[in-house]
C-alpha cells in the first residue's frame, strides 16, 4: 500500500527548543506525541514524505507543488538560523501528480513559485522527523482557496501517483487547529474555537473523514483554524479504505490548538468513499430544493441550464406570475456549490423591461461572466443552489446606525464608483463588515468620504 500512514501534526515554531527558549515546556504533551510520530515514520522507512502545508505558496484557485530538485530552509525568522535543512524533492512523483491533475481537471502544478525556501509548516515536522529518520525524498504541497472537495480530490491523486510509481510514502498533514481558544492567546477568544477543536479531534479519533465536509467556511473562519484543508487532503489519500486512527495528544494552553493523530490504512471499504457520498448528498438536496423552488428561481435555473448546456439565451416564457412581467426592479442571481459562492451578478436598478427579463439576463451573467470564477461547467449543474434577490428602492441614510445587517443591503458610493452588498449573508455579521465589503467592491479607499444607501430585498430560494 503506497501511502503507508498519515499523520496530523501542528507546526508551532516554539516547540523547537532553540526557538522556544524554554516556552516549549508548556506543550510537553505535544512534544512527546510528535516524537512518537517521528519514531513511527522511521519504523516505516518511507521513500517519500509528503507534507501538505498552509504556509508554503498558496493560491485562491490553484494547488502549488514545490518545483525543482530540492529546497533549503531554516528557522532564521524565528531567531534560530543554526537550525537549517536541505531536502531533495521527488521530481518524478511531482511530475506524475501534475499530469494526473491536468487529466482530471484539477488546477495543480509547479507554476508560480514565489519563495522556494522551506516554510515553517514544513520545517517543524521535519525537525522531529529528521532526528529519527534521514531517508526519503520530500514532496511539498500547498493548500488553496478551492472548495474542500477539491482538496479531497488532491489527496486521491497523491495516493494514485504514489501507487503508480510504486512509492512507499507517508503523508504529513501539517496544520494547527483553532487560534482562538483562550482570551490571553495571540488571537483572542471565539466560541467557535473550542468547538472546532472538539469536533476535529473527535472525528479524527474515529477516522470519520466524511464529517470534514460538514465544517462550513464561516465557522472555520471564526474559529481561525489553519489546518482543515490539510486534513481533508489526508482524508482523500485514504479514500475507500478502512483506517485505524489514534489520537496522541491535544493541547490548547497557548490559545492555539495543537492536535496530533495517526492514521494507518487497512482493507478496502466502499462505504468510505466519502467524496462520492458527499456529492450525491448535495445533488439530492439540490434536486429536492429545485423541485420546491418558486417561479423566480425556476426561471433563473432554466436560464443557467440553457446557457451552460446549449449556449442558448431564453426568452420570457408563458405562465409566469403577473408581477414578474409587469414589475421593474434590480435583481441579483446567486449560485452556490458545496456551500461556497460560485457566481453572483446583478443590477442595482432595473436595466430591462421586467423582473423576468432581469432574471434571465443576470442568471446567464452569474454562470458565465462573474470575473471571480470560471464559467460553470455542465457537470456542476446538479450541484448548484440558486437564489434570486429582487431589490427594493434604495434610500439614503445619514449614518450606519440606520442600517441592519439582517434586513438591509448596503450601497456605498463616491462619485461614479459604487459597491453593493446584499443583506443577511453568511459570514457577514455586522454593519461594519457590510460597509467595508461594499467599499472594496466599489474601489473606495478607507480614507475617502462616501455616501450610504440602504435597500430591502425579496429573497427567493
Amino acid at each position: 500500500m503506497p501511502i503507508l500512514a498519515g499523520f496530523m501534526v501542528p507546526h508551532p515554531p516554539m516547540i523547537v527548543p532553540a526557538v522556544g527558549q524554554g516556552s516549549e515546556q508548556q506543550i510537553l504533551k505535544t512534544t512527546r506525541a510528535y516524537e512518537r510520530v517521528a519514531e513511527e515514520i522511521a519504523a516505516l522507512e518511507p521513500e517519500l514524505i509528503i507534507v501538505t502545508s498552509p504556509h508554503t505558496v498558496t493560491y485562491a484557485d490553484y494547488f502549488h507543488v514545490s518545483p525543482g530538485e530540492g529546497a533549503k530552509g531554516s528557522f532564521r525568522q524565528f531567531r534560530a538560523p543554526e537550525l537549517s535543512f536541505s531536502e531533495r524533492y521527488d521530481t518524478e512523483l511531482a511530475d506524475r501528480l501534475c499530469a494526473l491533475a491536468e487529466a482530471e481537471g484539477l488546477p495543480a502544478g509547479t507554476l508560480g513559485e514565489r519563495d522556494p525556501a522551506l516554510d515553517h509548516g514544513t520545517l517543524v515536522p521535519l525537525w522531529f522527523i529528521r532526528r529519527k529518520y534521514a531517508g526519503g525524498k520530500l514532496l511539498r504541497v500547498g493548500l488553496s482557496g478551492l472548495p474542500l472537495t477539491e482538496h479531497y480530490r488532491l489527496g486521491q491523486l497523491l495516493a494514485r501517483a504514489a501507487e503508480e510509481l510504486g512509492r512507499r510514502a507517508v503523508l504529513v498533514a501539517s496544520g494547527d487547529l483553532s487560534h482562538k481558544l483562550q482570551s490571553f492567546g495571540p488571537y483572542g477568544f471565539a466560541a467557535e474555537g473550542p468547538e472546532y477543536d472538539r469536533r476535529i479531534m473527535e472525528l479524527c479519533g474515529r477516522a470519520a473523514f466524511g464529517e470534514l465536509f460538514d465544517f462550513d467556511e464561516a465557522f472555520c473562519e471564526k474559529a481561525a483554524e489553519c489546518g482543515h484543508r490539510s486534513f481533508v487532503i489526508l482524508a482523500g489519500a485514504f479514500d475507500g479504505l478502512r483506517v485505524r486512527a489514534a489520537v496522541l495528544s491535544h493541547e490548547d494552553v497557548t490559545g492555539v490548538g495543537y492536535g496530533i493523530c495517526t492514521f494507518y490504512p487497512e482493507e478496502a471499504d466502499p462505504s468510505r468513499r466519502f467524496l462520492e457520498a458527499y456529492r450525491e448528498k448535495i445533488r439530492r438536496a439540490c434536486r429536492e430544493r429545485a423541485e420546491k423552488s418558486d417561479p423566480w428561481v425556476r426561471l433563473a435555473r432554466a436560464a443557467v441550464e440553457a446557457w451552460v448546456l446549449r449556449r442558448e439565451r431564453l426568452s420570457v416564457p408563458k405562465g409566469l406570475p403577473e408581477e414578474m412581467l409587469t414589475r421593474r426592479a434590480g435583481t441579483f442571481v446567486s449560485l452556490h456549490r458545496f456551500g461556497r459562492l460560485r457566481g453572483c451578478i446583478g443590477t442595482i436598478a432595473a436595466a430591462t423591461g421586467s423582473v423576468a427579463e432581469e432574471i434571465l439576463q443576470n442568471a446567464v451573467s452569474a454562470c458565465a461572466r462573474d470575473p471571480r470564477f470560471p464559467p460553470v461547467a455542465p457537470e456542476e449543474l446538479r450541484e448548484l443552489e440558486i437564489s434570486v434577490d429582487v431589490l427594493g428602492d434604495a434610500e439614503p441614510v445619514r449614518s450606519p446606525e440606520e442600517l441592519d445587517v439582517m434586513r438591509y443591503g448596503v450601497i456605498v458610493s463616491r462619485g461614479r464608483r459604487r459597491g453593493l452588498i446584499l443583506p443577511n449573508l453568511e459570514g457577514v455579521d455586522s454593519v461594519a463588515d457590510q460597509i467595508r465589503i461594499a467599499r472594496q467592491k466599489g474601489g473606495i479607499g478607507e480614507d475617502e468620504p462616501f455616501r450610504l444607501e440602504r435597500f430591502e430585498v425579496e429573497r427567493h430560494f
